[in-house]
């Protein structure tokens, strides 16, 4: 077994829900295609006997995964034997899954045990009832179907023809994040959320457990701050459904907020005890972090802990060469934070994918905030609509309680609601995915359909990829030029405002632009946003966008494209091996300019500047 302590935090799958005693079962598994479909029919998962292996979690599409097969392959099976320490009466071994592209079914010593649909979103099976105490090892087999060429099933950026094409890159099968499994006793927390409300000065802890206390429980929360005890609180248990509720002021108070420029996390141990702490039988313990933070907007401008906050953020599609949407390792998600940091972005746009929660641990702590997205389905239909929506709260319920986390995007430029300036019923769905994060998740701005064709958003964000600083100047520069861009016809003739709503304090930003790329580096599967030739025009290009964003007065943030090379897509700021094609210091003089929008912000070398903080 690996023990997972504060130290190797990072590592976990789930970082911000751990338990000491895991076992990591990524490596090598057995593995098939099943092109005919067969293997249900044939009873694959009785033996699991498959000729090839792979290296999970990477993808069979991907040379990591040493399969390295990017054809069309819509079934794939996964075996391996596992070891499973003996199980005493009253507890359980749970089964964890980070996440499988498409619908996986799970089979346990023959034994079905569980179904989950969504490519990017984790589930767990209790694998307890299958286990056989007369073997050493516990057979586990997966089967993943994840249909190539199905528009309505959500998909991000994973390419529905043969090769990558336009800004669509290679597929994603299978098992792409950690497996791991882990027992616990009977009774034991299955879910937790933290929600942080400064206006109240509270901070909320919410307990999903196993079942309803019989007896008297007790949960504890430990909370400490740089290994120093902070605050110990302890309520009874009445349901399933528990309540942790702790002052801010205890914490520390309006000192201790999180921040790109200063993020302050605290540590807790959450115990489920059986009568009253200290002297209770423990039956449960889970380590967890959480940030004191809250992301608003106000006046056009948007607010972090209450106050104004000016958004630098670049597109991250979360992509690489080797293993594709999996990270290489867990060394490489926090390589990405502090890269983009070191760039003088204080934020990260992730792009048409659900990101490792692990990416998030260094986003909370080295301080960078995000916004999330769904990966879009491309057709609509009352199937696309089912499947986006039960995935989506899955996405939402997982990250919510990430200090980093400061925006929610369901839909991006009209994906999967390609009629949508003419169809009351997909203008209904972008409403309806509005709402339903609304409804999980009050505290932070949700945007319906970032980019354009907005029906209601609580940031008005813009796409627009003019190659011009001047046209920026002109579309956005002052209240009537921002008017017009906003109601009349927008960038790429799509009206940014489908509903001609009145602003009631929305920011605008924009959050897609520049995709500067070198003319001599495109394959002719890509066409470029904005091409150059040399590294010097790639500069000044950047830094004419950069400066004629951050000039307007009515720009509350942007986001620019990209981060990095992504196969075809040549339009990073760094390489797809994640090197830079302009010198670090030079992009972040150009990122960190003051904004105009924001006439109190003190942009300096602080702000500015990498901060490599030690979790």
């Amino acid at each position: 077994m690996r023990r997972a302590t504060t130290a190797t935090a990072a590592e976990h799958p789930r970082p911000q829900f751990r338990r000491d005693q895991w076992h990591d079962l990524c490596g090598t598994w057995r593995f098939a295609f099943d092109d005919d479909d067969l293997g249900v029919e044939q009873r694959w998962f009785d033996k699991g006997q498959f000729n090839a292996s792979i290296q999970v979690p990477y993808p069979p599409e991907s040379k990591l995964s040493e399969i390295n097969d990017t054809t069309f392959h819509p079934v794939v099976w996964y075996a391996r034997d596992v070891p499973v320490p003996p199980v005493t009466s009253g507890q359980r071994t749970l089964l964890h899954f980070g996440a499988v592209d498409y619908q996986a079914t799970v089979w346990v010593n023959g034994e079905r045990l569980a179904e989950h649909t969504g490519g990017h979103t984790p589930f767990s099976v209790d694998i307890t009832p299958a286990l056989r105490t007369d073997q050493g090892s516990q057979l586990v087999v997966v089967r993943a179907e994840d249909q190539p060429t199905d528009v309505h099933q959500p998909r991000g950026k994973q390419v529905t023809a043969e090769e990558p094409r336009g800004i669509f890159y290679d597929r994603t099968t299978g098992i792409w994040q950690p497996v791991w499994m882990e027992t616990v006793a009977e009774t034991h927390i299955r879910g937790m959320h933290w929600t942080t409300d400064l206006e109240a000065g509270q901070v909320h802890l919410d307990l999903e457990l196993s079942e309803a206390p019989a007896t008297t429980w007790s949960v504890c929360v430990r909370v400490s701050r740089d290994g120093a005890d902070v605050v110990t609180h302890a309520v009874q248990a009445a349901g399933a459904q528990v309540r942790v509720t702790l002052s801010t002021d205890a914490l520390g108070g309006a000192g201790v907020r999180w921040s790109p420029e200063s993020p302050t996390l605290f540590d807790a141990e959450i115990t489920i005890e059986g009568s009253d702490p200290p002297d209770g039988d423990r039956l449960d313990r889970v380590d967890s972090y959480f940030g004191l933070r809250s992301a608003g907007y106000r006046d056009g401008i948007f607010l972090l802990n209450g106050q104004p906050y000016y958004l630098r953020m670049v597109l991250e599609q979360g992509f690489w060469p080797e293993s594709h949407l999996a990270a290489p390792s867990a060394e490489a998600l926090r390589r990405e934070v502090e890269l983009i940091k070191e760039l003088g972005f204080n934020g990260a746009r992730i792009h048409q994918k659900i990101e490792d929660p692990r990416f998030l641990y260094w986003c909370d702590r080295l301080g960078l905030v995000v916004w999330g997205e769904f990966p879009a389905a491309f057709g609509f239909s009352p199937k696309a609509v089912t499947r986006t929506i039960d995935e989506w709260m899955e996405a939402v319920e997982r990250d919510r309680s990430h200090p980093c986390v400061v925006a929610w995007v369901p839909l991006n430029e009209s994906w999967g609601v390609p009629t949508i300036a003419t169809s009351r019923q997909q203008r209904d769905f972008a409403t309806s995915l509005y709402h339903v994060t609304k409804a999980l998740d009050p505290t932070r701005p949700v945007i319906s359909n970032d980019g354009w064709e907005h029906t209601v958003s609580d940031i008005w964000s813009v796409h627009d990829y003019t190659p011009s600083g001047e046209s920026i100047r002109r579309r956005y520069h002052t209240p009537q030029a921002l008017d017009r861009t906003l109601h009349g016809v927008g960038p790429g003739r799509r009206s940014v405002m489908l509903l001609g709503d009145e602003r009631a304090g929305q920011p605008v930003m924009i959050t897609e632009f520049g995709g500067l790329a070198f003319t001599h580096e495109l394959d002719g599967t890509w066409a470029g946003y904005s091409t150059v030739e040399t590294i010097d025009q790639l500069t000044e290009r950047f830094d004419e966008l950069v400066t004629a964003i951050v000039d307007s007065p009515e720009l509350a943030g942007f986001c620019y494209t990209q981060l990095t090379d992504t196969q075809q897509e040549k339009n990073g700021l760094l390489t797809e091996d994640r090197v830079a094609k302009i010198a670090p210091d030079v992009v972040r003089e150009i990122v960190c300019k003051p904004s105009r929008a924001v006439p109190s912000e003190e942009v300096d070398a602080y702000r500015c500047q990498t901060r490599r903080r030690q979790p």
